[in-house]
């Protein structure tokens, strides 16, 4: 009887226990312990392993995961991909990845290279890593359920062909792209038919073309991050229900740059965000049932351009301050509405005392009418002409799209999302 026991509970151990203790075992890299590389630990490791990386410089790497590891740096590990491959390929799931300097992943033609591909991996972590002159920094294809965050992931490159993307998605699902930093690459975060993810807290500066580039991603949110002097701002395109909530999109500028790009998107909401000193703050076009609300549109070229085919769009709420032209259309008819807006072009009154005023405001000027139709009138702008213009306008305001005329225009500032969420971060850092 006793001997039935003592062999059930052996079978026990053997099944439940071992494998447990197994896939507690951490092994140690080191440039001078007995395991010396990390393809080497990932070979000999089992699923579940702690994989530790200890300070020194690892050259030439090439490695694929194809099981679930924790891989772990300490002090500074460098992961080096000699300017030639691939550094960390990941097939499997559950794998975690942190705290590991990734560099030198040279530019190629013919393949997507990248400091970290995740191909078919489902939940994987990313997070607490540096990544220095990559072609592809993080690469996620075909995956659900990672996360990304909290990176540093710096580019080099000065052309947009021998670039590859900070942060790219192709097919994902229930991704989370969190407290991220990324600049000089082609496009800092790109997403392409991705659904139901986050991009959240990251700030994307100085690439060469996109801060952000969303296309075919539908069901996706981006909150609360930093767009900031890129070549051509952010575009969001061929996409429906997407929420762009508490962003800042600040001095994108030149000849094709803009804040914020909507092409052919529906059933969205644009709130809470601030757009300062971009060519264009927000160009929609071929876009429909928009919602753009408790923005602060400050010292853009254009606040706003929407396309005579953009479609039941509604503009509330939002503060129009310092800009060159606050709003442009490409044309007299407009199925667009402006309602309750601050317009600090605005000159009426408000008798009754009610916050708005008795006057409609009418944000589309002749002279941006002109302008769309031919830009070199642009240098005009500060003319004497230009000035007579506007007052002949205000007189005989015949031009300006009816749709786009605020009723009811604020007599003073809306308490944007933006300020608000700013200053309860004030008060907290106090």
């Amino acid at each position: 009887m006793m001997k039935g026991l003592r062999h059930i509970l052996l079978v026990l151990v053997w099944v439940f226990v071992l494998p447990f203790v197994a896939q507690a075992q951490e092994i140690v890299v080191s440039s001078e312990g007995p395991v010396r590389t990390l393809e080497a630990a990932v070979a000999q490791a089992a699923p579940g392993s702690r994989i530790v990386v200890r300070s020194g410089v690892y050259e030439n790497v090439e490695v694929v995961v194809d099981k679930p590891l924790e891989i772990v740096g300490q002090g500074r590990a460098v992961l080096d991909g000699g300017g030639e491959r691939q550094i960390l390929t990941i097939r499997a799931e559950g794998v975690t990845v942190r705290g590991l300097t990734f560099r030198n992943v040279a530019t190629s033609f013919v393949e997507d290279r990248a400091a970290i591909k995740v191909e078919e991996g489902h939940g994987c972590v990313l997070e607490g890593n540096r990544l220095e002159d990559t072609f592809f920094g993080i690469y996620l294809a075909r995956t659900a359920g990672c996360r990304v965050a909290n990176n540093v992931i710096l580019g080099s490159k000065t052309s947009e062909t021998r670039s590859g993307n900070g942060i790219h998605l192709w097919y994902s699902k229930g991704a989370v792209i969190e407290g991220n930093r990324v600049r000089g690459h082609r496009d800092g975060i790109y997403m392409e038919f991705v659904e139901d993810s986050e991009i959240v807290g990251n700030v994307s500066e100085h690439n060469l073309r996109y801060g952000l580039h969303f296309m075919f991603s539908d069901r996706c949110a981006y909150r609360d991050n930093t767009f900031q002097d890129n070549d051509a701002g952010v575009a969001v395109m061929y996409t429906r229900q997407v929420e762009m909530i508490g962003n800042r999109f600040i001095h994108n500028w030149g000849p094709a740059a803009y804040g914020l790009l909507l092409k052919d998107i529906t059933d969205s909401r644009v709130a809470g965000n601030l757009f300062e000193r971009n060519t264009i703050g927000l160009y929609a076009e071929g876009s429909s049932r928009t919602v753009v609300e408790d923005n602060d549109f400050i010292e853009n070229g254009w606040a706003v351009k929407i396309m005579a085919n953009t479609l039941d769009s509604r503009f509330t709420h939002n503060n129009f301050v310092g800009n060159t032209f606050d709003v442009a259309t490409n044309s007299r008819q407009s199925y667009s509405t402006f309602d309750a807006n601050y317009w600090d072009h605005y000159q009426g009154y408000d008798l009754d005392r009610d916050g708005y005023g008795d006057v409609p405001f009418r944000p589309v000027r002749l002279f941006a009418l002109m302008v769309e139709q031919n830009e070199p009138a642009l240098i005009l702008l500060r003319s004497l002409f230009v000035s007579l213009l506007d007052a002949a306008e205000r007189v005989l305001p015949t031009l300006t799209p009816e749709t786009l005329i605020d009723q009811t225009p604020l007599m003073k500032k809306a308490v944007s999302m933006q300020r608000s969420v700013v200053s309860r971060r004030e008060k907290a850092e106090s």
